[in-house]
């Protein structure tokens, strides 16, 4: 047997049903509100006289810079191509086996 699951906006202002879902933000906080066609029209409305003279902002947020990782003393490229050169199997990616690194310091690199 089949289900069908169906969402109905009722207007938020009003109770009736609505049509639109209405994003805005105001002093860095972000708001939806669910309204008919008329009450969004209203809302618009409303707002255009401080829309009209206000500076639009675009972009997101900034993102933190990423972490650093930590020095680990050798150059994991590097390690990797001796490995290769020696006939050691090394993953591409990811940490390097500490007896690795311990072998390729050894050959003096």
């Amino acid at each position: 047997m089949a289900t069908k699951t169906q969402v109905v906006l009722f207007d938020d202002l009003t109770g009736e049903p609505a049509n639109t879902t209405v994003r805005f933000a105001l002093d860095q906080t972000e708001y939806e509100i669910d309204l008919s066609h008329e009450n969004a029209a209203e809302m618009r409305d409303g707002l255009s006289r401080y829309v009209d003279t206000a500076r639009r902002v675009t972009g997101g947020r900034r993102s933190a810079p990423p972490a650093k990782l930590p020095y680990t003393g050798y150059d994991p490229a590097a390690v990797r191509a001796w490995a290769a050169g020696q006939g050691i199997e090394v993953n591409a990616r990811g940490r390097i086996k500490a007896d690795v690194v311990e072998k390729f310091r050894a050959a003096g690199n």
